[in-house]
């Protein structure tokens, strides 16, 4: 059954935002913040929240030192220079759905959103890029929270488990849940699952956009080198449970706080050619063998 839930991915496009049922769309990046605000969460699950609050995903929009730069370079190199057919040749041109390009995995909550808002993550996103402060500070107010993975993506699904309920936390029972908003807990079959990662860590190209992206491929190599090599290991197993860190959920670009960094096993062998009579540069051949440890190809993207 297992295999089944993960061989239905493919099929599967953008969740609608459940956690926004009342269908109200927020005109800035405040708004939007305020409208998944996930602060309530610490006073129950604090070491959870800790945690989290120090990941990449708290900071989606900004990331890895790379993050950030590259929705800029998305948005100048790619956006504003394809205007003939997106019609966008300036910032102020750009709306949710250009957005989107980046956002469906890095800040999926801006369907919520108006235009305003896109166009207020697109210039924040250059000017944190060429190192305003301020810009980046404003963009932290977002990211991948406790209800992006716990309501809005925590059914994939939908004939099996039906509908997202607007006013549950998914988690791994079912049951009360002690909140003013989110007053019931709902078992998610999804969660546990390298398929709920690969929402986001993908397959490969985005095909359902209008203008499909090659970025996130982990998914994709999980399920197609290392599942069928013999590979037994979710993504939560080594990325939330294996080393003690929880929902900080390190990876290859935090070797300060993962204490079992990827390994990679390295065979190199080399001969050379003895220079002869009228030769004038000795020749050196070189063969190195790198094998990775990981379940999925490193980097992403």
């Amino acid at each position: 059954m297992k295999l089944l839930r993960v061989g239905l991915a493919a099929a599967i496009v953008l969740l609608p935002p459940a956690a926004n049922a009342a269908g109200k769309k927020a005109n800035s990046i405040d708004e939007l913040a305020k409208m998944y605000d996930v602060t309530s969460c610490k006073e129950c699950h604090a070491k959870v929240f800790t945690e989290w609050e120090k990941s990449f995903h708290a900071t989606s929009l900004i990331g890895s030192p790379r993050t950030m730069a590259t929705i800029a370079s998305t948005i100048k190199d790619g956006l504003l220079k394809e205007y003939t057919y997106s019609g966008a040749k300036e910032v102020k041109d750009l709306t949710v759905e250009h957005m989107m390009i980046c956002a469906k995995c890095h800040l999926p909550q801006l369907k919520d959103a108006t235009d305003a808002v896109a166009k207020e993550i697109a210039q924040a996103a250059i000017d944190g890029a060429a190192g305003d402060e301020k810009a980046k500070k404003q963009l932290a107010k977002v990211g991948i929270n406790c209800l992006i993975c716990h309501n809005q993506k925590a059914l994939i699904h939908k004939w099996t488990d039906g509908e997202i309920d607007p006013n549950a936390v998914y988690g791994s029972k079912d049951g009360d849940h002690p909140d003013t908003k989110f007053k019931k807990l709902k078992k998610s079959a999804t969660l546990p699952e390298s398929i709920m990662c690969g929402q986001c860590h993908g397959l490969g190209p985005n095909f359902e956009l209008a203008e499909p992206t090659q970025c996130a491929t982990l998914y994709g190599s999980y399920l197609h080198a290392y599942v069928p090599s013999g590979g037994s290991e979710t993504c939560q197993d080594c990325h939330i449970k294996k080393d003690g860190l929880g929902h900080l959920m390190p990876a290859y670009r935090d070797p300060a706080v993962a204490k079992s960094a990827v390994t990679v096993d390295v065979d190199a062998r080399g001969y050379y050619f003895l220079p002869k009579v009228g030769d004038s540069v000795p020749t050196a051949v070189l063969t190195v063998k790198m094998t990775s440890h990981a379940g999925h190809r490193v980097p992403d993207g």
